[in-house]
């Protein structure tokens, strides 16, 4: 499909684009997502017939516009996550030449790598609902739809939504980038672990992790850590703490909540002894899904590391 000469059709035409190849129907969601009751009961709605003034990006891309829906793609939306902190990358997975208010006729495309090739998938923007909620990803801003918009390209790309339901952080980050992955077991990790995420993160790699445990049940433990699912690592440094070096770990959760409760989460007592310059710089105290944690915390309660960049 060609987007631009689909989208000059309907333009022409004075028509909302309508997929045929992955159309507002239970095909497109799934046989196997939901109970049948469930899957007769959604109902597809565009942007513009949810709010007045939608619009594909406000205020740049983060991660945190992003809030999965009911769709156990964790290990996808932990890429995206990653995906937003890399400008260059991020710019070649969602073209800037569309939105709402110019030019808008229902079509949007997005463009992944598969088999060694950039392949532009375009959609419509008609987006699932179950009794009135997102089964989708949910924007955090209310009118903000790229990441809606993108999870559903990427769910025509691969057949269904159903079949995000569960995958592998590694797949989705070559998926974004074209890139070659790594990947460590934190069971047996390697001895310079902490300066490898360092490294990683000055040499703005994509960085993900996922924990042990069955990724249907998403049991959540008491130490607010979700078992068997993906999250982002959104940075690694080395500060100053009481009298010598403690190195820290940023992670963020996909679902945009539940934090680790831990040494070094938003509330704890050893950012008392940081230097407030660096507090201030780093800490951010809300509960939008994203916190810091020692290497040795990382190391117990993560089993895998997962890094991709352009070259190896």
């Amino acid at each position: 499909q060609d987007f631009h000469n689909l989208r000059a059709l309907c333009l022409s035409q004075g028509l909302l684009f309508e997929d045929a190849t992955f159309p507002a129907h239970i095909s497109s969601i799934g046989p196997k997502l939901l109970p049948e009751d469930k899957l007769r009961r959604i109902q597809w709605k565009r942007p513009p017939e949810l709010q007045r003034n939608p619009h594909l990006i406000m205020d740049g891309v983060s991660r945190f516009d992003i809030m999965q829906g009911e769709i156990g793609d964790c290990w996808m939306l932990a890429a995206l996550g990653s995906l937003t902190l890399r400008k260059q990358f991020l710019e070649n997975v969602l073209p800037r030449d569309q939105g709402f208010q110019e030019d808008y006729a229902g079509i949007f495309h997005f463009r992944f790598w598969q088999y060694g090739d950039w392949v532009d998938v375009v959609i419509d923007d008609r987006l699932p609902f179950l009794n009135g909620r997102y089964l989708s990803v949910h924007p955090r801003t209310s009118n903000e739809f790229w990441p809606s918009l993108l999870e559903k390209a990427y769910a025509k790309l691969h057949g269904s939504y159903q079949n995000l339901n569960g995958g592998y952080l590694s797949d989705a980050l070559v998926d974004l980038t074209g890139g070659v992955q790594v990947q460590f077991s934190l069971k047996d990790p390697p001895p310079d672990l902490e300066e490898i995420l360092k490294a990683a993160d000055k040499s703005r790699c994509l960085m993900g992790c996922s924990t042990p445990g069955q990724p249907k049940r998403n049991i959540e433990l008491r130490n607010g850590i979700v078992q068997g699912h993906a999250y982002t690592i959104t940075g690694a440094v080395k500060i100053r703490y009481k009298n010598g070096w403690k190195h820290i770990i940023r992670i963020w959760n996909p679902w945009g909540f539940g934090e680790w409760k831990g040494p070094w989460s938003d509330e704890s007592p050893q950012w008392d002894h940081v230097e407030p310059k660096y507090r201030e710089a780093l800490l951010r105290d809300k509960n939008d899904g994203e916190f810091w944690m020692s290497c040795e915390n990382f190391q117990e309660q993560f089993s895998w590391l997962y890094i991709c960049n352009n070259t190896p």
